[in-house]
């Protein structure tokens, strides 16, 4: 049956976006998909299409073999040509002949509308029992349809390179500058975001600059940012491969702590003195964080997680917390990417490769799209 989605109350902004019923008959609206992307959401896979314009949709139920098959008539498409399953989805294929996104399924499953979200046509798509895909996959009439509505500015990513300037950061044995690395990496990620389209990119420095750590968090702040990502390649004793830092005021371990000490003392490094906060300040950031915000950053942490392992070594207990000071933004989930340690001969030779680096930031890319994909409403 056509299905009508009226958007909530964004954090944000009133959003537009529905999935607006289909009332009577009426000549398909065609527009552009930009993004196409699946992510977890609880024990459904979330599939979530950024779209320009306006897009008539309907989703139907096929067996032998059991699939979807998400209907776009006239759509321009411009996501990837394939996505990669998981849960109740196999993959997922894009059929440029048929204007069909093509769902296979690995078990029986059926889709529902997804949270609201502007620009984007949002569905969840869950197991369900055999008999009950039959039965949807026997009926001639849509199980879902509507047109999604793209509207409003795109979400705001922001990439935050370390350091800086007069401030290097770590400096590897053969001389490697952390502040080097991670520039040369955030404008790599930048270019992937922006090449698909589903959010828009700034950087708190594009150049070799010093931006205190609290300029940082304004940065992103001013600019109501959905999501904050900070990239270091720090050193520390023993530690090799990359690995991800949310914030927490309690550190999870002795070098996730000695690493924050190290990060918040950049200030110093780059000429800046600014007086120290009180723990009892601390306490009061940290409280001023909403949970919505702690979900989001830890979502993020583990969908970095996942990409991060398809492509370079990790830190054993990769997702570790700390007090980082960048990372204090109450209500801009974030996190802090060390993509290896320039204190380990390994490390500091791959991230001297460009194609090691272009490996960091294909997989931070689809981490950053997993998470737009999966974000609740009113994100962005």
């Amino acid at each position: 049956m056509p299905h009508t989605v009226t958007p909530p109350m964004g954090r944000r902004i009133l959003l537009g976006l529905g999935l607006l019923a289909l009332a009577g008959p009426r000549p398909a609206t065609a527009g552009t998909v930009t993004e196409a992307a699946l992510a977890r959401a609880g024990p459904a896979l979330r599939l979530a299409l950024a779209v320009q314009g306006e897009q008539s949709w309907a989703i139907h139920a096929e067996s032998g073999p059991d699939r979807l098959l998400l209907r776009l008539p006239g759509a321009h498409w411009r996501g990837p040509a394939s996505l990669r399953g998981a849960g109740p989805v196999r993959a997922a294929r894009w059929i440029a002949a048929q204007e069909t996104l093509r769902i296979d399924l690995a078990a029986p499953a059926l889709p529902a509308p997804g949270p609201a979200r502007e620009g984007h046509l949002v569905l969840d798509i869950a197991p369900a029992p055999a008999a009950r895909f039959a039965a949807a996959a026997r009926g001639a009439r849509p199980l879902h349809a509507g047109t999604a509505q793209g509207s409003g500015p795109l979400p705001l990513v922001v990439l935050d390179p370390g350091h800086g300037g007069r401030d290097p950061g770590a400096i590897g044995a053969n001389g490697t500058e952390e502040k080097r690395i991670v520039l040369a990496t955030a404008l790599d990620l930048r270019r992937r975001l922006e090449a698909g389209r589903a959010c828009r990119v700034l950087l708190t420095r594009s150049r070799d600059v010093f931006v205190p750590l609290a300029e940082r968090v304004e940065f992103a702040r001013r600019r109501d940012a959905a999501l904050f990502l900070s990239l270091h390649a720090d050193s520390a004793p023993g530690a090799r491969g990359a690995s991800v830092y949310t914030l927490s005021e309690t550190a999870s371990d002795a070098m996730s702590e000695a690493l924050a000490r190290r990060e918040n003392r950049a200030d110093l490094a780059g000429g800046l003195r600014l007086p120290s906060v009180s723990p009892e300040v601390q306490r009061i950031l940290i409280s001023l964080m909403r949970q919505e915000t702690r979900a989001g950053s830890a979502r993020l942490a583990r969908l970095a997680v996942r990409e991060l392992g398809e492509e370079v070594p990790l830190l054993p207990n990769t997702h570790r917390e700390a007090g980082f000071v960048v990372l204090k933004a109450p209500e801009i989930p974030s996190a802090l990417i060390e993509l290896g340690f320039l204190s380990d001969a390994r490390d500091e030779a791959a991230l001297r490769r460009p194609e090691h680096r272009a490996k960091l930031a294909a997989a931070l890319a689809r981490a950053v799209r997993g998470w737009l994909a999966s974000a609740p409403a009113g994100v962005g």
